[in-house]
């Protein structure tokens, strides 16, 4: 699966460029342009929220919220917003919609063993998905959406496309350029903030050394770049920069 999200994103990457253009062209500015994403993403949060069954542990709720709101600070768009909630799903997985919204699943936060430096780069790739705008141009892409001139002939097919196969693809992985990219950003972000800078090699040496039948912990990590190459390339950055 993975090798088919990789060329699918090379293929399109004529046509993100020129959805990003069309967005921005939509909104105008670009602080226009993240406010216009932020109403988008807060009624496909809220659609999500009908679909999904959230996490009521009050503990897991203040780790999450917690760590997201310290990343957060970090980032230097502060036109940027971000929550974070957890859902019910024996899978482990994570995803963002846009405005910033962060979606982990409990199993995710489990396999962390409620570790906030892991948690950190978990949700700070997540983060950088949005930051980078990947995320919008995922949805508009493979939602064959018309960007028209308002938010109205946007938020119906979104609303549309969201209750048939959004989903599924929100969790599935993206090329190997941006899972990079992500976590290239999102290491950042949580060594900036003062989580530890190893954790992401502790996490992703974890995830390696799975079976792939462990309570179907592979399916998350088996769709995104080798972990060997996310751990090379995640070092190679923070070692360039002061521990």
């Amino acid at each position: 699966m993975s090798g088919f999200f990789y060329n699918l994103g090379k293929m399109l990457g004529p046509s993100v460029r020129k959805v990003r253009w069309a967005w921005l062209s939509v909104a105008g500015t670009e602080a226009e342009a993240i406010q216009l994403e932020n109403e988008v993403g807060k009624e496909l949060a809220d659609e999500i929220s009908h679909q999904l069954k959230i996490c009521s542990d009050p503990l897991f709720s203040k780790l999450i919220n917690e760590t997201g709101s310290r990343l957060t600070a970090y980032v230097a768009n502060k036109s940027r917003t971000f929550s974070f909630e957890i859902i019910e799903d024996s899978s482990p997985n994570a995803f963002a919609l846009p405005g910033g919204h962060i979606f982990v699943t409990r199993s995710l936060i489990e396999l962390c063993q409620s570790n906030p430096d892991e948690i950190a780069f978990i949700l700070g790739h997540e983060m950088g998905h949005v930051i980078r705008g990947h995320v919008m141009d995922r949805i508009i892409t493979n939602s064959a959406i018309a960007i028209g001139a308002n938010l109205a002939s946007i938020r119906t097919p979104l609303m549309a496309w969201l209750k048939t196969a959004g989903i599924n693809l929100l969790q599935s992985t993206y090329s190997q350029e941006l899972e990079l990219e992500a976590d290239n950003l999102g290491a950042r972000l949580a060594v900036a903030a003062g989580y530890s800078w190893k954790a992401p090699e502790i996490l992703l040496s974890r995830l390696a050394k799975l079976h792939p039948a462990d309570e179907g912990f592979s399916h998350y990590f088996s769709s995104h770049p080798m972990i060997q190459l996310r751990i090379n390339k995640i070092n190679h950055i923070l070692q360039q920069k002061p521990k």
